[in-house]
């Protein structure tokens, strides 16, 4: 692998000199997502392969460009999960990409993000320097951790290399529960439910449907079955279901028209008054849109909610896709993009159009 380590650096070095961006990019899986990519391509499908898993200790440790399935088949081996439920969108779905655009599935929502299971990172920087962060255990975890601001950084900051993760054990059971109902009280319920020692794992209304996922000890999850109500599903569909979900299979993801809008908001945020097509995950937390607004609008919409707004597929990107930053938080995007891309060669303009 030093071979492709020192094609990295030069390529790195010759694109610093030459002021000329780089596009980094491993299975392409999430080429729309963010603004627009820009500059020479960098492939990195070539860095691959599981450098340490210890199963006892719950970590893994993987080269950016190693495949998501093979590393979640290496850890289905021993009964454990990545928790955060990573999507894959294809087959060619790389670490490396999960990590740099921190997505998460459904199990987001009681699991936590890509960032919290994030406990080490190796990253070239823009002068060619390989920096490394954090370690393979919590407790290596000192000062301001690097390692996890690479999550969901869309590789404005460098190249990262290899990435450590904590994994958990797969559950002993898990059932998902569907519940007609309406947004409203939909809201209602699963914030009622969150406030509860019930093992939730997933939620999803959409339609005027809710289900949910349980996942944990046998008598747990049985006792939150009774206890909930609702009709069980049937352990091949309910997979197929939260699966769809997590790779944007799912109807809703998938129907062509209007734009695809993410509002971040609170769980304890209200119905949003809006005419478009819904989809809730997260407890309430995530809240999908579709519908042909002014970003201005929406993002409005979403900040009366306490939250923001990112336009995830479709529609105009010349207004840029994410929300737009505070000035003070900019300056700190602005300061961290300079520390470690000086030249700014790194993903130019993909998250923000002028960093």
């Amino acid at each position: 692998m030093d071979n492709v380590l020192n094609g990295f650096r030069e390529r790195v070095l010759r694109a610093g000199q030459d002021k000329t961006p780089l596009c980094i990019r491993g299975g392409g899986s999430k080429d729309w997502y963010g603004n627009l990519p820009q500059g020479d391509m960098l492939d990195t499908s070539a860095y691959q392969g599981i450098a340490s898993y210890e199963p006892t200790e719950l970590v893994i440790t993987a080269r950016c460009g190693t495949r998501l399935s093979e590393i979640e088949a290496a850890l289905a081996e021993r009964g454990q999960m990545l928790a955060f439920e990573p999507p894959h969108f294809n087959a060619d779905s790389t670490i490396g990409g999960v990590v740099a655009c921190g997505l998460a599935g459904p199990r987001r929502q009681t699991a936590g993000a890509v960032r919290d299971f994030v406990l080490g990172a190796a990253l070239m920087d823009g002068r060619g320097d390989v920096l490394r962060f954090g370690g393979q255990v919590m407790k290596n975890v000192a000062g301001y951790d690097v390692s996890r601001l690479l999550a969901g950084s869309l590789g404005m900051l460098g190249l990262i290399l290899d990435v450590s993760l904590k994994v958990l054990p797969r559950p002993q059971m898990e059932a998902s529960l569907r519940l007609e109902m309406h947004q409203e009280d939909a809201l209602q319920r699963m914030n009622v439910w969150a406030g509860q020692p019930l093992p939730l794992s997933a939620s999803a209304w959409h339609g005027n449907v809710l289900t949910v996922r349980l996942s944990g000890a046998q008598a747990a999850v049985e006792a939150a079955m009774r206890r909930i109500g609702g009709d069980a599903l049937p352990a091949a569909a309910a997979d197929a279901f939260w699966r769809d979900l997590r790779d944007q299979r799912h109807a809703f993801f998938t129907q062509d028209g209007e734009p695809l809008w993410r509002m971040a908001v609170p769980t304890v945020a209200p119905a949003l008054a809006h005419r478009g097509q819904q989809l809730i995950e997260w407890g309430g937390g995530q809240r999908w849109l579709r519908c042909a607004d002014s970003a201005e609008s929406l993002r409005a919409l979403a900040h009366r909610h306490g939250g923001h707004a990112t336009l995830y597929r479709g529609g105009a990107r010349a207004q840029g896709v994410f929300h737009p930053l505070a000035p003070a938080v900019h300056t700190i995007h602005r300061n961290l993009k300079n520390a470690f891309d000086p030249a700014a060669i790194f993903n130019p303009g993909r998250m923000y159009q002028d960093l």
